[in-house]
């Protein structure tokens, strides 16, 4: 009996082991490396490299780190593009055959009224799970290591700071080059000019003021279709704001300072969006700058905030993307993987709480926050839909904002314009029980308001020019047009306590919107 107890366990015993080394050979890695592994193709075997390298070494870190970009490199790539016109026919164009914006922008004109509409169109989508080599990442994560270890000021620098900000190979969907050795080669004396040593801001600030003597910003690259490489800058000298964060990050990364790009995809007051950098200190502080324009302590952003959004590379599982819902589509700019929002980090926030008056429809359970930028209004940011209601978390305060639904892949305005004031009350735009009341206009967009020697507002809109009023009721409604003059354009019978906007004629529709208060234009 004691022998067939015996043996039964040897038997056991030896199943138990079979089975867990049938689970180890499975799947030796971590999940989420395993899933990029097989969905990386023909190029699991560079990946596998060098997970290889790394497991063979003796530095469990540099392991981790592997585990890190691989894990999360789904989703990252760079892709090309050709302008072509409404018949598919390819437009050549280059931004540096014309000597500044200006002369861009009437290029542009020309080639559309020679070929149409023009629009640039993807060419080829590189992904980095199915292109990046071994040799590339095994140097990205040597020379990261060599700087987060060997420069004083990045020794403080916990592990997860380093994972998220020194440690990724890319800042935005530019193409893959080398860049560590290059800015490690070109700063490697840098510790010899800061007064202290173990200051990442000091060393930051001198980085910086080198960069500003060799990159600066060209609005010709504006109709660069996509993100610059190394190269690209190095042989320019030039690029969008967009570049001008990029060539900063693989200049601070690649000497351990923990240096990202945050960025609004749309300005709550103006037209346009804007990307900037930002430095993590050693206890946790973001400071904003603008690599290659103003250092951290020195830059001020121009225009209001709705929300900030941080550049990440890991997944950030509390995006929309990656939550239950009903419907798959998501506007742009927030259908992203690997954004965080920061907001608080930046300006006073408020929870913005909307209860619908209208019938949602079934399928739809997430609404969108919408901005005026650019003469649309424009999502920002998602809340779940619970019992007809709405809760927008972080918004930046003193803005006026839209809520809608997002159908047929176009966002649907689905209730009244919304202040939110710098207290946090919500107050509702819409028109005053069939009020009516005459206004006097003087300006399309914030200007200082100054009265002349004679007494009278100052005009700022351009005589002989022809200018629509509307007001926002489900969509903007005209209220006529009316040509201006030296006086204020004066308008009767408009329904009372709306939500206005002034445009004149053929305009590029960056006009703002506006409530009237005690007769006067405020600006939103």
């Amino acid at each position: 009996m004691r022998e067939w107890k015996k043996s039964s366990r040897v038997v056991l015993v030896a199943a138990i082991s079979i089975l867990l080394a049938a689970c180890a050979a499975k799947s030796p890695y971590p999940p989420d490396v395993a899933d990029a592994l097989d969905a990386a193709g023909d190029n699991r075997s560079e990946l596998e490299a060098v997970l290889s390298h790394y497991v063979l070494g003796d530095d469990s870190l540099k392991l981790e780190a592997a585990y890190y970009l691989i894990g999360n490199m789904e989703g990252h790539s760079y892709a090309t593009y050709i302008l072509r016109d409404t018949t598919g026919a390819e437009v050549d164009f280059d931004v540096l055959d014309y000597s500044d914006f200006k002369e861009l922008i009437a290029a542009v004109d020309t080639l559309e009224q020679q070929h149409g509409v023009l629009d640039f169109e993807r060419d080829e989508k590189i992904d980095d799970l199915s292109h990046i080599t071994s040799d590339f990442l095994i140097n990205q994560i040597d020379y990261a290591f060599k700087a987060w270890r060997e420069k004083p000021w990045a020794k403080q620098l916990l592990f997860d700071n380093f994972l998220e900000y020194v440690l990724p190979y890319r800042g935005s969907n530019e193409p893959l080059e080398p860049w560590r050795e290059t800015f490690w080669e070109k700063y490697s004396d840098i510790e010899d000019s800061v007064a202290n040593p173990t200051d990442p801001i000091e060393a930051a600030r001198l980085i910086n003021e080198d960069i500003k003597s060799w990159f600066g910003f060209d609005p010709r690259f504006y109709y660069h279709p996509t993100d610059l490489g190394l190269e690209e800058m190095l042989e320019n000298g030039l690029g969008r704001c967009e570049d001008m964060t990029n060539v900063t990050i693989y200049a601070m990364r690649a000497n351990g300072l923990a240096v990202t790009s945050d960025y609004t995809p749309y300005w709550a007051n103006s037209g346009n969006n804007h990307a900037w950098n930002a430095i993590v200190s050693t206890d946790g502080i973001v400071i904003p700058f603008m690599g290659a324009e103003s250092n951290p302590g020195d830059y001020g952003l121009a225009n209001k905030l709705a929300k900030v959004y941080r550049k990440m590379f890991g997944k950030q599982m509390d995006n929309l993307v990656f939550q239950e819902k009903k419907q798959e589509a998501i506007p742009r700019w927030l259908a992203g993987k690997s954004y965080r929002d920061v907001t608080a980090d930046y300006v006073d926030v408020c929870d913005v709480r909307f209860t619908f008056n209208r019938d949602i429809p079934d399928s739809v359970d997430i609404a969108y926050l919408c901005v005026f930028n650019s003469g649309e209004w424009k999502a920002i940011h998602w809340g779940r839909i619970e019992d007809s209601t709405a809760v927008f978390t972080d918004m930046g305060r003193d803005i006026a904002y839209l809520p809608a639904l997002y159908m047929n892949e176009e966002i649907v305005p689905f209730g009244c314009p919304l202040i939110v004031g710098s207290d946090c009350v919500v107050w509702h735009v819409e028109h005053e029980n069939g009020k009516t009341v005459s206004i006097q206009l003087t300006s399309t967009t914030r200007r200082k308001q100054e009265i002349s020697t004679d007494g009278i507002a100052k005009i700022f809109l351009t005589p002989g020019q022809e200018y629509e009023l509307s007001y926002w009721m489900d969509g903007w409604q005209s209220l006529g047009k009316k040509v201006a003059s030296d006086t204020p354009l004066v308008f009767e019978n408009v329904p009372a306590g709306c939500l206005y906007w002034l445009t004149a004629e053929d305009s590029d529709r960056e006009e703002r919107i506006f409530t009237i208060e005690d007769g006067a234009q405020v600006w939103w």
